[in-house]
């Protein structure tokens, strides 16, 4: 059962609250209220929520140079906002696309009713780049070597043609040669 403590006896109206300790959400529900000494009575629509837990921000480098945050965290309801060096980005999203070469401290912000918290992290793609150039080596290298080998194909196919006349040539000229030597005989 709730822990319930109530401050209205002399307070104000506008100041007056009612403080229910250890609460899980399995106590939210629809409650009546009774004032001591009086006929009124209200239901109350009670919702509890759980405060943030932790807070976590992965970044994921892609190939192509695009950088995803991604921020996650425990409790209900959640409300994310970002931060790039201080700079507000954008609410409401878990996950934000940053720019190659976007440089600097992200933070994803974590709120709800109940509490705060905020995670800061560097913005570190150490491959991103190298893996570009290494991609460019490589098809240029690819791109050399099938030139290399059209080429070579290309001198060894008039190579072949040249021979192939000088062979038909050379087979034409003993042709005459033995007609020439029975048309003697």
């Amino acid at each position: 059962c709730a822990n319930v403590k109530s401050d209205v006896r002399n307070a104000p109206k506008r100041l007056r609250k009612t403080v229910i300790n250890h609460v899980s959400r399995a106590d939210s529900g629809t409650y009546g209220l009774k004032l001591e000494g009086s006929e009124i009575f209200k239901y109350l629509q009670v919702i509890v929520e759980d405060p943030i837990g932790s807070v976590e921000v992965s970044i994921n480098c892609s190939s192509s140079g695009v950088m995803r945050a991604s921020c996650s965290s425990d409790g209900d309801p959640l409300l994310f906002s970002w931060t790039l060096n201080g700079d507000p980005l954008m609410d409401g999203n878990t996950t934000i696309d940053l720019d190659e070469g976007t440089d600097g401290n992200i933070s994803c912000s974590v709120k709800n009713h109940v509490s705060h918290r905020q995670k800061t992290i560097r913005l570190d793609c150490p491959g991103v780049r190298s893996v570009s150039v290494v991609f460019v080596l490589v098809w240029c290298f690819q791109m050399m070597l099938l030139l290399g080998l059209f080429a070579g194909f290309h001198i060894y196919m008039r190579f072949a043609s040249g021979k192939k006349q000088e062979d038909q040539k050379l087979r034409m000229r003993r042709y005459r040669e033995a007609h020439e030597h029975t048309a003697e005989d």
